[in-house]
């Protein structure tokens, strides 16, 4: 009994070994729950309003149990030899204070550019480099390759950086267009395949981002690469894996796009949108099912495989061996009563010296950064002051007033949290015709309204939805531009408006149909006075080219978003409006329909 006691009195927790904890495992936890924390939050922006990358938000969830299940059958920590820790220690150390500065530029882009793709992979890289380099630094080289999978499977919720995801779009829907309507026609159902166009009986089907497949083949390279951890397949098998959930889910869209032609060709183009949603959760259904049957499939062959390597190739283990296998792991051998006081002291050191002072020091400078960065906005936004809210009473009294529907790519690549548009006829009783008589004219209005709350949005997101961008790209000329002109609305308040003119061929013999479109762009705040020397485009005034010098500029003049609204309004007639015409009728308008709001 007093050797039992004895045997137990070393495990007992002691006040030395409570600090220990504290410090060993406590401040690493809170320094990398932050650091990845911050990663996903702001990815997080991307996985709410791209639907391509919904899946991202599992992500997280996936990779932190995948660490779970790691840690629980993690190697012995090990020793590493003298002569070389002397090395590796510094060589880690410089790698993680070159990965730890590099996130104040990153963090510095990503507030004025938050949708600027490359930014979130090198922050990724930053966060993940750091999680390794901390593994390593704890458990050597076994630990680093044990841990690996789980961090870098993280990196599969980070949107495509766009030279390789516009590719790979255009050719999956243009692949299955011609597939869908070439396999229609088999069936006996006329089809005519325009681009990414099929045109049927009753009218066109679209093959967008959203049918071209590439959310079922990032959602099916997702779950191959979970099912494969789960079951610790080799890595043969892993790739097969997901290769076959891959194909899986890319046939299994052939089929989606083959079935909403149908639709589109036996009963109506509008039932096309009822059972577009529900075919796309069949299949990521589908291919979690198919993945999941065959990651068992595999596991349990690769079981079967390595009992009979076992059982052909079984050796006895020497006598001996037992005793100094402990020795061999950890180079510390067991003491009397065969218990290992070298392995725990030193692994009590190993924890110690990689994480009270060096990640105290890494903790605080996150937070040196997330105070410096906002900082560094909050001073070039001294000079800034609140305009004057508004909004619009939509004129629902008005013939043929309705709603419009806003298309979801257009939703997905504008990001705004409240978006508006609906359509209504004005009569122009004193237009004047081509014999000079007065004739009525019906003019169709078109109106669109978006609003960008201050937040994790790119100021230059609303210059994506201006008429010299939105209406080229549907066939509209751009005849001309006229300049800003500003329009009283209530007292002193006025907006500021855009206008330009477009023509669209309608045939041969008639003339090009006429569009006068006005753009305004308000923004919540403004600067007290105009301050020279700025080189980003005006935004009620100049469109924005996206370029990297531009996204630079916004760093460097500490310019982030601080809340947006557009109103767009379009008018279009059967017979020519002339730009004066055009410019009486906003006039009108614009008094009618803007109102003022409290703050």
């Amino acid at each position: 009994m007093q050797n039992l006691a004895a045997t137990r009195t070393p495990v007992e927790a002691s006040p030395s070994s409570i600090r220990y904890f504290s410090a060993g495992f406590v401040l690493p936890f809170l320094f990398f729950g932050v650091l990845w924390f911050i990663l996903c939050r702001q990815l997080s922006g991307e996985w709410s309003v791209n639907e391509q990358y919904n899946y991202g938000w599992f992500v997280p969830f996936f990779a932190l149990y995948l660490f779970w299940l790691r840690w629980r059958d993690r190697p012995p920590l090990t020793q590493i030899a003298n002569r070389n820790s002397q090395i590796a220690n510094s060589a880690a150390l410089a790698l993680a204070i070159a990965a730890l500065l590099l996130l104040l530029p990153v963090r510095l882009f990503e507030i004025a550019n938050p949708e600027w793709r490359p930014i979130g992979w090198i922050h990724a890289a930053s966060v993940a480099a750091l999680t390794l380099l901390y593994l390593w630094c704890v458990g050597g080289r076994p630990w680093l390759r044990h841990f690996a999978f789980p961090v870098a499977f993280f990196f599969v919720a980070i949107p495509w950086v766009t030279p390789i995801e516009v590719p790979i779009i255009q050719g999956l829907m243009r692949m299955v267009a011609a597939v869908a309507a070439e396999t229609v026609t088999l069936f006996g159902i006329p089809t005519q395949l325009e681009g990414n166009l099929i045109r049927v009986s009753s009218g066109l089907v679209g093959v967008n981002e959203a049918c071209s497949g590439v959310r079922s083949l990032q959602t099916a390279l997702m779950i191959g690469l979970l099912f494969g951890e789960l079951k610790r397949l080799s890595i043969s098998r892993r790739v097969a894996l997901v290769a076959s959930a891959i194909a899986l889910a890319l046939a299994a869209n052939f089929c989606r796009a083959v079935f909403l032609v149908w639709v589109a060709a036996t009963r109506n183009v509008s039932e096309v949108s009822r059972w577009h949603e529900l075919a796309g959760y069949a299949i990521v259904g589908l291919v979690f099912i198919g993945t999941f049957g065959l990651a068992y499939l595999l596991g349990k062959s690769e079981v079967a495989g390595q009992k009979s390597d076992s059982n052909s190739g079984f050796q006895p283990e020497p006598s001996g061996m037992a005793s100094t296998l402990p020795v061999l792991q950890t180079g510390c051998p067991p003491d009397e009563s065969g218990r290992m006081p070298e392995l725990r002291t030193h692994s009590r050191s190993r924890w110690s010296v990689v994480s009270s002072p060096y990640v105290a020091a890494a903790l605080c400078w996150l937070l040196v950064i997330e105070v410096g960065v906002a900082s560094w906005y909050r001073a070039h936004e001294s000079n800034l002051v609140a305009t004057t809210r508004w909004g619009v009473q939509w004129p629902k009294a008005s013939p043929n007033f309705r709603e419009l529907k806003i298309d979801e790519e257009v939703r997905r690549q504008l990001r705004f949290d409240q978006g508006h548009a609906a359509s209504w006829t004005l009569s122009d009783a004193n237009f004047q015709g081509a014999s000079g008589a007065s004739k009525p004219n019906t003019i169709i209005c078109l109106l669109y309204l978006f609003r960008w709350n201050p937040g994790r949005n790119s100021a230059l997101l609303a210059n994506l939805h201006r008429p010299d961008v939105c209406l080229p790209a549907i066939g509209w000329t751009q005849v001309a531009d006229t300049g800003v002109r500003n329009y009283p609305v209530a007292g002193s308040f006025i907006l500021p408006f855009r206008h330009f003119e477009f023509q669209h061929p309608t045939s041969e013999n008639s003339a090009p149909q006429i569009a006068h479109a006005f753009y305004c762009l308000s923004e919540d705040r403004m600067p007290a006075a105009a301050g020279p020397g700025s080189k980003l485009p005006q935004m009620a005034s100049a469109h924005s080219t996206w370029t990297r010098n531009e996204r630079i500029r916004q760093v460097l003049e500490g310019r982030r978003h601080l809340g947006q609204q557009v109103m767009e309004i379009v008018f279009l007639s059967k017979e020519p409006l002339s730009p004066a015409d055009a410019d009486s009728h906003l006039h009108d308008l614009v008094g009618d329909l803007v109102v003022l709001r409290q703050p």
